[in-house]
């Protein structure tokens, strides 16, 4: 396809528990950075396009966050696809771009879902996304919907509890190495196995944990810089949205990766570092399978092989992802796109990925409900 977006500023602050600022100081505190980082002044932000809070809740918080920031856009809404509104916000901001709506968008999210907002609360909000008759009555939750992904899982490969912990214990070494990350204390199987239990099979360190950040993007029309990337494909599926509606085998992942890839001209084979959403171990390990990075009920193994280090077969969420860097809403699956853009950037130190030009972030919301892909290219050539 003829390159018609770039991704020109990227801003990511530390995650973890880091009490003081709310959610729209997170938003503005990324969105700065982001702004520096495309070389731009606020005025020339033609759209901005804000994720949801479940802390702040405003419903206008496109226009908060503008304001804030003195930007004054044509164009300014939100987003909610769950945890794949990063990437769809991303899609939103090229599409702008490439009919000339906008020559900047500024893309921006970010909470203070640790320190602003109780457990209990996070998780009544979020177990939203089952079904309001079938599933919330019983008692359900975000990491229950997921703990039963897993239950199946594991018994439709004949594995045991021990399977899934590699993929933990991988994020983490991640993790170690990158300044921010909101844990960094290398971890074992053993630890991942000891921990207490979540939703069985699901245990603590198989879940990521809640944190407090922010994540922003500007998406341009043309490059700002030398360090601009290419957004050359992007995709989306969107298969059902409750639990009891899912098809394990057919989720949407793999249709939201093929019609990047597709509309990007490459496969999966010419992908040099990957940014999958790993929100818990079972959803990495499905989303990889589905895109077929792993044989059907091999991810586990596949991580304890070393396939997913930094020069490994697919260098895989090397800043920690969800289960170590950390989640903060929608800002955490957007964390993925920016430690990919560093990769192809060349900006990632100890951490980097040797001859890195093409990279494909995946994000997913609710029970693997929405899937969305974005495939980068270093450089400004398609």
């Amino acid at each position: 396809m003829a390159v018609s977006a770039f991704l020109t500023g990227v801003g990511l602050t530390p995650f973890g528990r880091l009490p003081g600022r709310d959610s729209q100081d997170w938003q503005c505190a990324a969105a700065q950075i982001a702004l520096d980082d495309a070389g731009l002044d606020p005025l020339r932000i033609g759209a901005v396009i804000a994720g949801y809070s479940t802390v702040s809740g405003h419903l206008m918080p496109a226009n908060v966050v503008a304001e804030r920031l003195g930007v004054r856009p044509e164009v300014a809404f939100g987003m909610s696809v769950g945890g794949a509104t990063g990437l769809a916000m991303v899609a939103q901001a090229a599409s702008l771009v490439a009919s000339a709506t906008a020559e900047h968008v500024l893309v921006v999210a970010g909470e203070n879902r640790a320190s602003g907002q109780s457990s209990t609360t996070s998780t009544k909000i979020l177990a939203q996304v089952g079904h309001a008759h079938y599933e919330v009555p019983l008692g359900g939750t975000v990491p229950a919907y997921y703990a039963l992904l897993a239950s199946r899982y594991l018994w439709s490969h004949g594995l045991d509890d021990a399977a899934l912990a590699p993929l933990p214990v991988q994020m983490r070494e991640h993790a170690v190495a990158t300044v921010g990350a909101h844990f960094r204390q290398p971890i074992t199987v053993a630890d991942v196995l000891s921990s207490r239990p979540v939703a069985e099979p699901l245990r603590l360190l198989d879940c990521c944990p809640v944190s407090d950040g922010g994540a922003a993007f500007v998406v341009s029309r043309a490059p700002t810089s030398e360090r601009s990337l290419s957004i050359v494909g992007v995709g989306q599926g969107h298969r059902h949205q409750h639990l009891s509606a899912l098809d394990p085998e057919d989720t949407g992942a793999a249709r939201a990766a093929g019609a990047a890839l597709r509309q990007a001209g490459l496969d999966l084979a010419e992908v040099d570092v990957f940014g999958i959403y790993d929100s818990f171990s079972i959803t990495v390990a499905m989303i990889m399978e589905e895109l077929g990075l792993a044989p059907p009920g091999r991810a586990g193994a596949y991580a304890r092989a070393g396939a997913f280090q930094a020069d490994g077969r697919h260098p895989l969420n090397t800043h920690g992802g969800l289960l170590s860097y950390g989640h903060s809403g929608v800002a955490g699956g957007m964390a993925h796109l920016a430690e990919v853009a560093g990769q192809l950037r060349g900006e990632r130190g100890a951490a980097q990925v040797s001859d890195c030009e093409v990279g494909y972030v995946h994000a997913d919301g609710g029970v693997l409900s929405a899937h969305v892909g974005v495939v980068l290219r270093k450089g400004s050539q398609p």
